[in-house]
């Protein structure tokens, strides 16, 4: 039905078009004696449009950036007013701005013009703690935050510690053997976040800090985009150091530091790290401790490392697992790979106590694939590095280690498309060494008595496609398994030496299968068994020809350990 009735609205019509503030001022014209102050309605609050999403340039602060007055004050006042305006951006212009501590506050994002530079004091009473920041490792710091959210620091300008005002002779004393009384922590760290989520650092250029460059302790939901590290001016000037944190992504980086570039202690889940450039006197990638699980590495070049680029090692009451390390490309490195499962502590006693009620450690699930390496046979100076480095004895002559000590075995390890070149140089002597009963750092075990591959308590073993090769002559064998159950070799490549007993010695194993395995040099022996525990050891086709014998026994091992189908 119509709403029109001869070309007058319906009342029903006429009361949906009229507004609310129409009939209240009609009913304010029918009251005399009601106000309309009285029944208009109050105001809506002005909208603040630029809330949360202003601009802070440290200058309007008081900020002189002339490279010598202390700007700590000014910078800390325009992060604090950015807290406080529900956050924004505090702008780091051109200059170099001299600070001590600086706190980052929640949604906060600090962002450096190309040549803006935050330039760290040359005095320690300019620094202190980071507010609720916990103490290991010490928790000077030069930029900090704490239980904060949205933080983000970016920009193409720099971070520099000025670290070498710092340098004593002295590190942190934490390595085996050192003098914990000796320890030097009382210097700024770069950055330390902790407890945080959602932190940003991307495109930012950090260099030169006192200590440790980029520490991300218990933080989730991190990404690290574009960071350039440049850290080599005093001792232990790690890259970035990441405990225990969660959903973490490096990605784009270039990374130079005297310590380890890219450390993973405690329980990390679900990290990734692609895309990126490594070097450093020690390891890139370091994992020690805690539970680590869930974790990739890709698509990454290590190169000028002489330290171990990639260094596992764990003791009681640790699990990793579920780990990948994949498209690695590495030159001129020492290590290369080293996995270490050890429970007992280091004196064969009780380190601590409850030691013994923690349950026995777990490696298992590691999978290295699609690498490419070269070798050195010994460390060499990095000439941008201002002192000498010290190498010790038994980062000489280095291997790939998988090693289970006492009880302890290393389970499901996977190598697979791995070409590696070492340096070779070994001796006779060497190739019969007696590994200690100890899986601390690499350099502990001193060197190997296998030039590519030295696998010991090992359960699951898998190398498909692998090649070893050396640069100048070795008397070690190329591949030593020690008490190694379940393995299977397919598609194995070795270079030997004629005078050398074996390219491959395998000591009371059992349940191997090797099925295309080439020996590419001519050799005296392809496998020597050794050991009454040998069994079930399978060779299947492959071409031993360059081999003078296939087969050689001793200290108990017997012919019917292994069987042999051609």
């Amino acid at each position: 039905m119509s709403r029109k009735w001869d070309g007058v609205l319906s009342r029903r019509t006429w009361m949906e078009r009229v507004s609310a503030p129409a009939l209240v001022a009609a009913a304010i014209g029918a009251s005399s004696d009601v106000s309309a102050q009285e029944v208009a309605p109050a105001e809506a609050p002005a909208v603040d449009a630029l809330r949360g999403a202003r601009v802070y340039n440290v200058r309007d602060h008081g900020a002189k950036g002339d490279g010598a007055t202390l700007d700590t004050a000014a910078v800390q006042a325009a992060i604090d007013a950015c807290h406080k305006d529900d956050g924004g951006t505090v702008l780091v212009p051109a200059g170099d701005f001299v600070v001590g501590t600086l706190e980052l506050k929640s949604h906060v994002t600090l962002h450096l013009t190309v040549k803006g530079r935050l330039l760290g004091s040359p005095r320690i009473e300019d620094y202190h703690a980071g507010n609720g920041v916990p103490t290991s490792n010490g928790n000077i710091v030069l930029i900090s935050a704490a239980n904060a959210e949205n933080v983000t620091i970016e920009g193409r300008g720099t971070i520099d510690g000025n670290g070498a005002k710092f340098f004593t002779g002295r590190g942190d004393a934490t390595g085996p053997g050192d003098d914990r009384s000796q320890a030097y922590y009382h210097r700024p760290h770069l950055m330390v976040f902790y407890k945080c989520q959602n932190l940003t650092v991307r495109d930012t250029y950090l260099t030169a800090s006192a200590y440790h460059c980029v520490r991300i302790l218990q933080c989730k939901q991190v990404l690290l985009d574009g960071v350039r590290i440049y850290n080599r001016v005093n001792l232990n000037n790690d890259g970035f150091h990441i405990n225990s944190s969660e959903y973490v992504h490096v990605v784009n980086c270039d990374i130079k530091c005297q310590d380890d570039a890219c450390a993973l202690f405690g329980s990390n889940k679900f990290v990734t790290v692609t895309n990126s450039t490594f070097s450093t006197r020690w390891s890139c990638f370091r994992f020690g401790g805690g539970e680590p699980e869930n974790i990739t590495i890709s698509n990454v070049v290590i190169y000028e490392t002489y330290g171990c680029p990639i260094k596992i090692s764990m003791g009681r009451g640790s699990r990793m697992e579920n780990v990948l390390f994949e498209n690695i490309v590495m030159r001129d490195v020492t290590g290369p790979i080293s996995v270490g499962l050890r429970s007992r502590p280091r004196d064969g006693a009780n380190a601590n106590a409850g030691a013994s009620t923690r349950p026995p450690g777990v490696v298992r699930n590691l999978r290295f694939s699609g690498i490419r390496a070269t070798v050195v046979s010994e460390g060499r100076q990095h000439p941008d590095l201002p002192r000498p480095s010290r190498f010790r004895e038994g980062e000489l002559r280095t291997c790939i280690v998988v090693n289970g000590a006492g009880d302890d075995a290393i389970q499901d390890i996977t190598f697979n498309d791995v070409h590696v070149t070492f340096g070779g140089g070994g001796t006779a002597a060497e190739s019969r060494r007696e590994i200690p009963p100890i899986a601390g750092e690499y350099f502990e075990i001193g060197t190997p008595p296998a030039y590519g591959l030295y696998a010991r308590n090992v359960r699951g073993l898998t190398l498909q496609n692998v090649r070893f090769a050396v640069s100048s002559p070795d008397l070690r064998p190329a591949i030593v398994f020690d008490r190694v159950e379940d393995a299977a070799v397919n598609g194995l490549s070795v270079q030997g030496n004629a005078q050398a007993e074996s390219l491959l010695r395998f000591t009371n194993t059992k349940d191997v299968l090797l099925t295309g395995c080439r020996a590419v040099t001519p050799a005296a022996v392809f496998l020597r068994l050794e050991g009454a525990s040998n069994e079930n050891i399978a060779i299947d086709g492959g071409d031993l020809s360059k081999a003078v014998q296939a087969l050689s026994f001793g200290e108990g091992s017997s012919e019917t350990a292994v069987r042999r189908r051609t």
